[in-house]
C-alpha cells in the first residue's frame, strides 16, 4: 500500500465510495458546518490527511479563502492532490497531523477519515496539534470511523457495511478483508470518547453533528 487507507492512490476516489456510505454527503456536511460557523467571510483552511485533495478542491470553489494548506503523510496522495489543485493557490506539505507545529494560524482545520489509524496517544497528539493550529474562535471538523457502544452493535454495523459493499460491487474476498481491518489497521473509539477527547484538548463547544454506519462527524470550537 502507498498510504494507510484500504486503497492505493490509483483509483482511490472511486474505491472509497464503495466502503463509505454517503461519502459525498460527508463533504456537503463539512461545508454546511463551515458556513454556519464562519459565514461568508474570508477564511484560512488547513486540511490534514488531505488524501487526493478532494476537500481542498471543493474549498477553492465554495469558500472565500485567504490561505489553503493541505497536509498528508503519503507523497503519492500529495501527488494526486497537486494535480487536482493545479492552478489554485495552495500550499502542500508532507506531514501527518501528529507532526504538525502550526500555532494560531487557521480559522478552520479539518481531518477527514484520518485519525482512526492512530493509537490513542498519537490520536491525542494529532488533535492537540489541530487545536494549536487554530486561531481563537476557530473550528476543528473531523470525520472518523467510530466504534459502537457494544459488541452486538459492532456485529450489526459491520454486517450492514458488508451488505453495502456487496451492493456496491465489491467481491466477497474484498468485503471480508475490509471487515478484518477493524481493530487491526484502523482503531475506532466511540462517540463519547471522541467528545471527551475534544473537551480534554481544550475545545469549548464539542459536538456530534452527523452519524451513519461507522462514520461520525464532530466539531470543536477553540475558545
Amino acid at each position: 500500500m502507498d498510504n494507510r487507507s484500504a486503497f492505493n492512490v490509483n483509483g482511490y476516489d472511486a474505491n472509497v465510495r464503495k466502503v463509505i456510505p454517503f461519502y459525498d454527503d460527508i463533504y456537503q456536511q463539512i461545508f454546511s458546518i463551515i458556513g454556519a460557523h464562519c459565514g461568508k467571510r474570508s477564511i484560512s483552511l488547513l486540511d490534514t490527511g488531505c488524501g487526493t485533495g478532494t476537500l481542498g478542491k471543493m474549498a477553492c470553489s465554495r469558500l472565500e479563502l485567504s490561505e489553503l494548506v493541505l497536509c498528508d503523510p503519503s507523497e503519492k496522495m500529495l501527488g494526486e492532490a497537486r494535480e487536482k489543485l493545479a492552478g489554485h493557490k495552495c500550499s502542500i506539505i508532507r506531514a501527518g497531523s501528529e507532526e504538525l507545529d502550526f500555532s494560531e494560524r487557521f480559522d478552520v482545520v479539518t481531518a477527514i477519515q484520518s485519525h482512526h489509524y492512530f493509537d490513542r496517544d498519537t490520536r491525542k497528539t494529532a488533535v492537540r496539534n489541530c487545536f494549536n493550529a487554530l486561531k481563537s474562535g476557530g473550528i476543528f471538523i473531523c470525520f472518523e470511523n467510530t466504534a459502537p457502544f457494544s459488541s452486538t452493535g459492532k456485529d450489526i454495523v459491520l454486517r450492514r457495511l458488508e451488505e453495502y459493499e456487496t451492493a456496491a460491487g465489491r467481491t466477497p474476498e474484498e468485503v471480508i478483508n475490509h471487515t478484518a481491518r477493524y481493530g487491526t489497521e484502523f482503531f475506532p473509539i466511540n462517540i463519547e470518547e471522541h467528545l471527551d477527547l475534544l473537551r480534554e484538548t481544550g475545545f469549548g463547544a464539542a459536538e456530534l453533528f452527523w452519524h451513519s454506519y461507522l462514520q461520525s462527524g464532530f466539531y470543536g470550537i477553540k475558545p
